[in-house]
């Protein structure tokens, strides 16, 4: 191991760690927080507090919309939920359910709403999760939806990255910190656990132990009458999992397909959608497509097949039917099947503006065909309509609209291709003015997670609305051209990515959108692995770095926090084939005396429990060690998405784009 003078900044809560990073805060602020922050940020403020805003529902229960909402009088949030004729009024008279501002009041507590698992059938029961200052580790509560309290001696799981589902109104599936030895060494459940009402939960029943490195285990049960069944699955690493139906005498029958592929059970079907191909029953389906079966059999039908430049996206069911969504390069289209034999029936759904995004925002598959759609673009606000499967394709009733934070007069989306080290082709989105200017480059390439068309107020008022320029990289490590895209820059192929974020930055330079002394970019988590990377590897392509919640420390990454469930993404700095190549382009291990570093702003959390702020830290410490230019700003709540609440978000926001502003001017 090499030796690491900033290890002590690993410490999470050391009271001199902490004084370091007070004092690095009011460094940051007091350099930044002038009048055009504090513009900016009152500014993103009110979008992000607008009343008008959608509010996206869960569709619990026949006909209830349930939403989490924050706004400036209810900076935590409420968790409410109104009648399917309420939600198309312009003002519906939501039901709240739960308070979180009057509950931290009445115990003294910093929650943030972190989610809940409605019992059903009955829907009168809910399992609510609750996060101090937003880590991913949450307090979980039993809460009675009649009474809108907590239940008295109701089951309760003490702070842990627990997995909670219900069985029935006074059954669980539970797996939890039990003690030693009962998490992985990602410190999530390892073993699962069937729990009854009114025992204690050391006497809960064992269903099924994973192995010490596997990432987690969990177990659920689905309750559709006529299918109900339980299913247990162990995940071995992120993309390799194994699932099995639990029989009633305790047997796990496992569901026999691909380990590395995603499988889902509704009602009397299986859908199967694969990473790498797999022949059964002497027919092959490639790497990326759809196929589904009646459960129990062999014989598939593709439901979709990836080419060239059209990839799966996403699924959801309705009753009867199936949404399917899809992107031609990264442009979504929607499509609706309805199982039939000898083949699926296939029917488009309208599509939408060239690069907007269109996506199934709910369902309830075990009511009705209804869905709720959502559509949304770079310069288009979003908006979220009704249509029901089977209705000649579905002909939608716009319910609700998003409000226009800024102006898109004589602003464009358009899409180019950059070429990268390899030759790939390598799609990007640039949004502003058709004029060279500062501009924003951000990125992310990795876990198979595609970065798609989207409205964000937040950008658009306080970047794009000031002139400035917003670029979007669609790289290799994401899902945009399916697990294929993906692989290309897994494990050793990771540099991959890294060329074609460059190959992206130096076409917008050769198209004279923007010079490198203007080229600002930002990204978070495995994105802000990627701008350490961009940082010590390629510093002359760019004018300004921000890094939030990066993961910067690839020799260390798998002893911190949840580091060893990416394994299967990066590779294990413990082997030492695999620091072979870690170690050439880890950005805390690369940063180098003498070079020409662009400035950098690190932020991340100190409630971060996924990826620990010890990264962020020692890369602001190694960086000033050499004299480089680096700010650092660590906020205390808000775990990997940084902010607790509207306020620290704006505050994020706000810094980050006046850091830019400064620097790229």
């Amino acid at each position: 191991m090499d030796d690491d003078i900033y290890l002590w900044l690993e410490e999470l809560d050391d009271p001199g760690v902490m004084r370091w990073v007070a004092d690095r805060n009011a460094e940051t602020l007091t350099a930044f927080a002038g009048a055009n922050f504090t513009q900016t940020r009152d500014a993103i403020r009110e979008v992000l507090d607008s009343k008008d805003r959608i509010p996206y529902p869960d569709w619990i229960g026949d006909g209830l919309y349930y939403n989490f909402w924050r706004d400036a009088d209810h900076p935590r949030g409420l968790w409410r939920r109104t009648g399917a004729e309420q939600f198309q009024r312009d003002e519906p008279d939501w039901d709240v359910l739960l308070d979180v501002d009057a509950l931290n009041r009445a115990e003294g507590e910093n929650w943030t709403w972190a989610g809940a698992t409605v019992l059903d059938p009955g829907f009168h029961l809910a399992l609510v999760s609750l996060s101090r200052g937003g880590a991913d580790a949450v307090v979980v509560r039993e809460f009675d939806l009649r009474t809108r309290e907590f239940v008295a001696d109701g089951f309760t799981l003490p702070e842990a990255k627990s997995d909670v589902a219900w069985i029935d109104a006074d059954r669980l599936f539970v797996g939890t910190d039990f003690g030693p030895g009962s998490l992985t060494s990602s410190g999530y459940p390892r073993i699962a656990k069937r729990w009854r009402r009114g025992t204690p939960l050391a006497e809960a029943e064992t269903i099924f132990e994973g192995q010490a490195d596997d990432v987690a285990v969990s177990a659920g049960h689905d309750s559709t009458p006529g299918y109900e069944r339980d299913i247990v699955s162990r995940y071995r690493d992120f993309y390799h999992a194994e699932h099995y139906v639990l029989t009633p005498s305790g047997e796990l029958d496992r569901i026999d397909v691909p380990d590395d592929a995603f499988c889902d059970v509704h009602r009397d079907w299986l859908v199967v959608r694969l990473r790498s191909g797999w022949t059964v029953g002497g027919v092959g389906y490639p790497a990326g497509a759809l196929i589904a079966t009646k459960f129990g059999r062999r014989d598939f039908t593709v439901l979709f097949q990836p080419d060239e430049h059209t990839s799966f996206r996403s699924y959801a069911w309705t009753r009867n039917h199936l949404l399917l969504a899809t992107m031609t390069d990264v442009k979504t289209r929607l499509h609706l099947l309805t199982p039939d034999t000898p083949q699926w029936r296939r029917e488009p759904l309208p599509d939408t503006a060239e690069f907007d995004r269109t996506w199934i925002a709910d369902t309830d598959p075990d009511h009705d065909d209804s869905y709720l759609i959502a559509t949304e673009g770079f310069l288009r606000p979003a908006t979220l309509g009704l249509a029901k499967a089977g209705d000649g394709g579905g002909e939608v009733t716009v319910l609700k609209h998003e409000p226009e934070f800024f102006d898109p007069a004589g602003l464009t989306v358009r899409q180019f291709f950059a070429v990268s080290a390899d030759g790939t082709r390598v799609p990007y989105f640039v949004v502003g003015a058709d004029a060279a200017g500062p501009t924003l480059l951000t990125g992310y390439g990795g876990f198979e997670i595609s970065w798609t068309p989207g409205y964000d107020g937040v950008t658009g008022r306080g970047w794009l609305a000031r002139g400035g320029t917003y670029v979007v990289a669609n790289i290799r490590g994401g899902g945009e051209y399916g697990p294929d895209w993906h692989r290309a820059a897994q494990r050793e192929n990771r540099p991959r990515a890294f060329e074609d974020f460059a190959a992206v930055a130096e076409d917008l330079v050769a198209r004279g959108i923007t010079t490198p002394g203007q080229l600002g970019i930002e990204g978070g988590s495995n994105g802000g692995l990627l701008m350490g990377v961009m940082l010590t590897r390629y510093p002359e392509l760019f004018g300004a770095v921000v890094a939030t919640v990066p993961l910067l420390d690839m020799r260390r990454y798998t002893e911190l926090l949840a580091g060893r469930s990416w394994i299967a993404e990066y590779g294990d700095p413990g082997v030492e084939a695999d620091w072979a190549y870690l170690r050439e382009f880890s950005p805390y291990q690369n940063v180098r005396p003498g070079r020409s570093y662009p400035p950098v702003l690190l932020i991340t959390s100190t409630r971060d429990d996924r990826v620990h702020p010890g990264h962020a830290r020692k890369m602001l410490a190694r960086l000033r060690e050499h004299g480089y230019d680096a700010a650092y700003y660590e906020n205390v709540e808000g775990g990997h998405g940084a902010a607790a609440d509207n306020e620290q978000a704006a505050t994020i926001s706000a810094l980050t784009l006046e850091f830019l502003r400064r620097k790229l001017s």
